[in-house]
């Protein structure tokens, strides 16, 4: 198994503010924004767009977090049960402008779920989404409004995000998960 770094601390850091920025352009009505972060790592992005938009704006943007365990629809082929997280997003989220925050999209299937999870709890006004690394493989229509990086990858490879509140470090890397055979 090889791993190549991607995306350092720094990266990270540079990436996010940018996001925060595009996050301000987009929604002039700031007051209107709640950014709700989707279990693991979505939550503390989640935490650090919000702190970025306060310092840019001086706004304080409520910040929540989602558990998709039970809206996922390959629940009944996992071999282990999910661990069920809380869901705690602080304000209603009706007639609000929601920004789901999660650390790769991948096939689409996680965000599907979250959007249900999320309208079983209001009807918000608009759902966007923003992520650390879009890796492709899409296989529902879904795209990402705010993206850190692309990465194309191949299925045979892992995007392994990694932050300091979940893992005790910054970083994103790609990780081969298949061998090269001898003499390749």
């Amino acid at each position: 198994m090889s791993k190549k770094v991607i995306m350092n601390q720094e990266d990270i850091r540079r990436t996010l503010a940018r996001i925060a920025h595009e996050m301000i352009e987009r929604n002039k009505a700031i007051e209107n924004l709640i950014l709700v972060g989707m279990h693991t790592r979505g939550a503390p992005l989640a935490k650090r767009l919000a702190a970025n938009i306060e310092d840019f704006v001086g706004t304080k943007i409520p910040v929540g977090t989602l558990d998709i365990s039970f809206y996922r629809d390959d629940l009944s082929s996992l071999e282990l049960q999910p661990t069920v997280k809380n869901t705690d997003i602080p304000v209603s989220v009706d007639g609000k402008s929601i920004v789901l925050v999660d650390d790769v999209l991948y096939t689409g299937r996680s965000i599907r779920a979250a959007m249900d999870a999320l309208t079983d709890l209001g009807r918000p006004q608009l759902i966007q989404l923003a992520v650390l690394v879009d890796r492709g493989h899409r296989e529902l229509p879904i795209r990402a409004d705010y993206v850190g990086k692309n990465m194309p990858s191949s299925r045979h490879e892992d995007i392994q995000v990694k932050l300091k509140e979940t893992d005790g470090i910054d970083e994103v890397a790609i990780i081969s998960t298949t061998v090269a055979k001898e003499g390749q």
